[in-house]
């Protein structure tokens, strides 16, 4: 099994288009972006740039946008639409922003059943984040909703969970388990009790945060493995502010964004190799 790193465009300056950045991305390593068509300055320049240089592709996509409320109805439709939008480039999969917190289960299920629908007819995975003010943003809706829908694909970004249930989810093993076994990618960003995204993951004042977000990928590999997955996805998806810390006052970040992602691509690379070195399935005999 292979991992392979998604560069995210968040936080990036676009307006001069994507050159700038190709050299830095083909060193660390990057052979896939995620961004959505709709929230990037020129959809036919990031078309161009995925066609020309080679770029694997995951959409972004946001049901009812990022607007709060909306019906189960308004949300599976726009994200048909964005479907629609983009499998002309055959992407990888679509990570999906997907429902609302506030729905009640039954709710949850309709919107997310549809999305599964949806899946079959386009032939292309759907991936849901756990992503805050969606449905999955809370680990027990999760676990809930994983009940009635066992094979839901999820996008893994426990930060969010860390940060909404305000712990290190040390009492939520079986929520963990069961939601890494359906994790088909993973955003690589590390929460804390406050917020979604430490102020910079080097800094060792972070590390049994950094260890415990690095012992729930290792448990979505060990699910993909199981599966027969050839391939797994990673994006190291820290943002830049307000996630990314900054001075009072002057509004500097405490850090650099991009070097943050970059060091979080380089330090999964060798986590992962490390971690398939010890998990590799014994060859037959």
């Amino acid at each position: 099994m292979k991992l392979l790193l998604v560069r995210h465009l968040w936080g990036l300056d676009l307006s001069q288009g994507y050159q700038r950045y190709i050299k830095q991305w083909r060193e660390v390593g990057y052979a896939a972006l995620e961004a959505s068509l709709r929230l990037v300055p020129d959809a036919t320049a990031l078309r161009k740039t995925l066609r020309d240089e080679g770029f694997l592709w995951i959409p972004q996509i946001y049901s009812n946008m990022q607007q709060g409320g909306g019906s189960v109805q308004q949300h599976v439709e726009s994200l048909r639409e964005q479907i629609e939008e983009c499998v002309d480039a055959k992407p990888l999969f679509f990570n999906a922003h997907t429902g609302s917190d506030h729905w009640t289960l039954d709710e949850a299920e309709d919107c997310f059943s549809a999305a599964m629908e949806m899946e079959r007819e386009f032939g292309i995975s759907i991936c849901h984040e756990t992503h805050r003010s969606r449905y999955l943003g809370n680990p027990w809706n999760t676990a809930r909703l994983l009940e009635r829908l066992p094979t839901l694909k999820l996008t893994g970004d426990f930060s969010h969970w860390v940060c909404v249930a305000e712990r290190l989810l040390e009492d939520a093993a079986p929520v963990l388990a069961a939601a890494a076994a359906q994790c088909h990618h993973v955003h690589a960003r590390v929460g804390y009790e406050q917020g979604p995204q430490v102020p910079d993951p080097r800094d060792p004042a972070w590390a049994s945060h950094l260890q415990a977000h690095e012992r729930w990928w290792e448990m979505a590999w060990a699910a993909a493995q199981a599966r027969g997955e050839t391939t797994v996805t990673l994006t190291p998806e820290f943002g830049p502010p307000p996630y990314l810390h900054t001075l009072p006052f002057s509004d500097t970040p405490v850090s650099d964004l991009q070097e943050i992602c970059n060091w979080m691509a380089q330090r999964q690379v060798d986590h992962f190799h490390s971690w398939s070195q010890k998990n590799s399935p014994a060859p037959h005999s």
